[in-house]
């Protein structure tokens, strides 16, 4: 899977740094904001959704749940199908997968024992 970095991370930073680094920094910031949290959950338990749907649940502005819609599509966590006039959108399995590897990786790095012996 290839991410498109954030808008906020420039190139003058993330060339700082590797590829995964750089790219689990944009996954975790999906997660960094609690609506953002809220939809993946809710797209999980509902298993597809409508996003006016999502208006009535979290009780945030459609133009507000529209991008962190957008910003979850964008990395490839959600997509969305056209239904009408209306876009369904769900978690994108093969990207959650991947995306759970990454961090699985990351905290898998280190063993439970070994903190014992720091600091």
């Amino acid at each position: 899977m290839r991410c498109v970095y954030s808008k906020d991370m420039g190139v003058t930073k993330s060339n700082l740094f590797t590829d995964e680094q750089n790219e689990l920094a944009v996954f975790a910031k999906a997660f960094s904001h609690p609506a953002r949290v809220a939809i993946i959950q809710y797209l999980i338990e509902k298993n597809a959704c409508i996003n006016g749907d999502l208006v009535q649940e979290l009780g945030l502005a459609q133009a507000t749940i529209s991008q962190h819609l957008r910003e979850l599509k964008e990395i490839g966590i959600i997509q969305g199908s056209i239904e009408g006039s209306k876009i369904s959108y769900c978690i994108n399995p093969l990207s959650w997968e991947e995306i759970k590897d990454r961090f699985n990786n990351l905290f898998n790095r280190i063993e439970p024992s070994s903190t014992e012996e720091c600091c």
